[in-house]
């Protein structure tokens, strides 16, 4: 019998969230995907196939949610239920059928507008204590709140007679708007209820000594709660079903980690993982790799680009797409080697995030597919502009999914 191991092929997909955008006039009129220095992202979209992905359908919300669920495979139309019930999963909080969950934000207003949406990118361990607080101020045996990441939580309704048909916008979406503007409309029995939440927050939260404290130093208080993108339980069947793959996802946002949990994917949790600038690239990369060897794919997420755009920081938008490229796609492709088997490589965006909107917009986002297997087109670096002219032309539903998977 021969020793000799029959290689297959394994899949990684790097998504760097946000990380598409607009020409800017500060930068030449070149988006940050064209200013950065990005050498083996351009190297493997001259060795790849590059084409534009339009991952967010007309009819539904411009979203992290949908656009994701696009990226793997997912039909957002059938299975978007918000992403409350995604970052519960997450979590680790059951959502029962009489139950509707919420994404809900810690943010800071001021003069009656949302400065930010994030509260100055609040710490856990603040956000921990405020929320502890409003469970026991404004929470009930209908309505708790869940501590999750920085300024992300989760409030879950249990009423019978909540809807999840109201109009709720993320606060990402409205910076400088007034808060007064964008109450929760839709069924009156819940936009009621959920509009009290608001405003009670307030209460409890302006004077709290953790904002007092944050004050005095000088940065943004969490006055505010904004509940958003309520849903129930979704269906959605596992990669193991659809594709007959074993997965893992890489992230440091409990909205991909949920999809992942519900995609059947193994969630690695890596230390450090901050979703931000400062996350921890070569821990990322050396997870991949990992689970490259016992996975036949691996979806890892990077948030940080996303959240440059969102801050309006093209400079910072910039360095974090060289520290994805240097810090986590060199160290990841210098390990390939540990693997004995040939693995194809996608690098995209989710959404675009313009720094001068710091909102997310629904055109169609720049991908590069490299399989050693397969031939390269014309295109030699990657970016929005140099993508529309790629052999793979414009995908859309599950059709890029499928072009990783060479089905």
């Amino acid at each position: 019998m021969s020793n000799v191991k029959c290689q297959i092929m394994k899949y990684i997909v790097f998504l760097i969230d946000g990380a598409a955008d607009y020409p800017l006039k500060n930068f030449g009129g070149k988006t940050p995907l064209m200013v950065a220095e990005k050498p083996n992202i351009d190297a493997l979209a001259a060795k790849g196939r590059c084409g534009l992905f339009q991952t967010i359908p007309d009819n539904m919300p411009t979203g992290s949610a949908v656009a994701n669920l696009s990226v793997l495979g997912y039909d957002s139309e059938k299975c978007f239920e918000g992403r409350g019930v995604l970052e519960a999963a997450s979590m680790g909080v059951s959502i029962h059928d009489d139950e509707v969950a919420l994404r809900c934000n810690l943010m800071c207003v001021e003069d009656g507008r949302i400065k930010n949406h994030s509260a100055g990118h609040i710490s856990s361990e603040e956000a921990a204590i405020l929320i502890e607080e409003l469970n026991k101020t404004i929470g009930s045996e209908k309505a708790k709140f869940y501590p999750g990441v920085s300024y992300r939580h989760l409030l879950v309704i249990k009423d019978e007679k909540f809807s999840k048909k109201i109009k709720c916008v993320p606060p990402h979406d409205y910076p400088n708007e007034e808060i007064k503007s964008l109450m929760i409309s839709g069924d009156e029995y819940t936009s009621n209820f959920l509009n009290n939440l608001i405003l009670k927050s307030n209460a409890v939260l302006e004077n709290h000594p953790v904002n007092i404290n944050r004050a005095e130093k000088g940065k943004d208080k969490a006055n505010y709660i904004w509940p958003w993108s309520a849903g129930k339980k979704p269906k959605m069947k596992t990669y193991a079903e659809l594709y007959g793959k074993t997965g893992a996802a890489i992230s440091a946002v409990d909205l991909i980690k949920g999809l992942g949990k519900y995609a059947g994917l193994d969630v690695i949790n890596v230390e450090g993982a901050t979703g931000l600038y400062d996350t921890n690239y070569e821990g990322k990369a050396d997870a991949c790799i990992s689970a490259l060897k016992n996975h036949d794919f691996v979806f890892c997420h990077i948030e940080a680009s996303d959240e440059a755009g969102h801050e309006g920081d093209a400079a910072l938008k910039i360095k974090t797409i060289e520290y994805f490229d240097k810090r986590l796609l060199e160290r990841a492709i210098s390990k390939f080697s540990e693997i004995d088997d040939e693995i194809t490589i996608a690098i995209l965006p989710d959404h675009f995030t313009p720094c001068e909107l710091r909102i997310h917009t629904r055109e169609a986002v720049p991908f590069l597919i490299y399989n050693p297997e397969k031939e390269a087109d014309d295109v030699k670096v990657f970016d929005e502009e140099s993508c529309k002219n790629g052999g793979m032309g414009i995908l859309e539903k599950d059709e890029f999914i499928k072009k990783v998977f060479n089905k």
